[in-house]
């Protein structure tokens, strides 16, 4: 880190975390197969969504810098990727007039999908604000009080999938309830890892996470879940016979995330960093997947 000056474009890179950016990737591309599959796409209104979406997920990212440096979750024994505040590189107050002018670029796009898909548009974006600004901050931070897993499944499954649906087709396909389920799940998986990891740093900081509530081991078996919850999915619509044996193109992965399911229930420490790294690669490759078999 002594090479990155503070305050320097560098710094704002690895405090935007553009590596997790597949998180409000994938569940933009699912969503905008279902907006195709029922005759709904529409180009602009899919951009817009994937930039509000990067734009959210980038404060959010910024937020957390911020507030976990403040309430002291962010150590020198940190394990994971360097956070910008508590390596010096951004000011407390650098992080937070870069969250405001993040999120006045999202409130720019919102006014848009406004325009072009009504006033519901806006209890979406507002929620998702508020949301990523709670999760670790404000009087109840979620992430410190064992609900950050149910934050991502609903607003990078539910909301983000049915959410850029909606934005296109003006109302939310049957097939995008379902497509919610898998994206949700990879992208939870991401903070399982995450958990797993930093679980006694965790609990030493009083964050409350469903690993540090019910031990390693119950973090290993959320992994091995929200997996299967993933690769189960396409299967149960393809049954129910909403699209063709297209949508299985993500069972693909299964050897990849087998791979990830033991590494997570094998490895400590900070190798696990290139787990949680392999994860948001699945859910890259998945959303992929599973948009392409969507759509055909």
């Amino acid at each position: 880190m002594s090479e990155v000056a503070p305050g320097s474009v560098r710094a704002w890179m690895l405090g935007a975390r553009p590596a997790t950016l597949t998180a409000a990737f994938a569940p933009v591309a699912v969503g905008t197969a279902c907006a195709w599959r029922v005759g709904g796409f529409r180009w602009d209104a899919a951009l817009a969504a994937l930039t509000g979406a990067f734009l959210i997920q980038i404060a959010t990212n910024l937020a957390n810098d911020m507030y976990d440096f403040q309430k002291g979750a962010d150590t020198e024994e940190r394990l994971g990727p360097v956070r910008t505040a508590q390596a010096g590189l951004l000011t407390v107050g650098q992080l937070r007039r870069g969250i405001v002018v993040t999120l006045g670029l999202a409130l720019g796009v919102g006014v848009y999908l406004t325009w072009v898909a009504g006033p519901a548009v806006i209890v979406i974006g507002l929620s998702s604000i508020a949301a990523g600004l709670a999760y670790t901050g404000g009087p109840f931070p979620l992430a410190y009080n064992g609900l950050g897993d149910v934050f991502v499944m609903a607003f990078f499954g539910f909301v983000a999938v049915c959410g850029t649906a909606f934005v296109q087709a003006l109302y939310v396909p049957e097939v995008a309830w379902l497509a919610s389920l898998p994206i949700g799940a990879l992208a939870t998986a991401i903070l399982a890892v995450n958990n797993v990891r930093d679980f006694v740093g965790d609990a030493a900081a009083g964050k409350r996470t469903i690993v540090v509530r019910f031990g390693r081991r119950g973090g290993v078996r959320e992994y091995a879940f929200l997996l299967s919850v993933a690769y189960v999915t396409p299967i149960v619509i393809l049954v129910l016979g909403w699209t063709t044996a297209w949508v299985c193109l993500p069972l693909a992965t299964v050897p990849w995330g087998v791979r990830l399911s033991r590494s997570v229930s094998r490895d400590r420490g900070a190798v696990l960093n290139q787990t949680l790294a392999g994860t948001a690669k699945l859910l890259s490759v998945y959303g992929i997947l599973f948009a392409i078999g969507i759509a055909l």
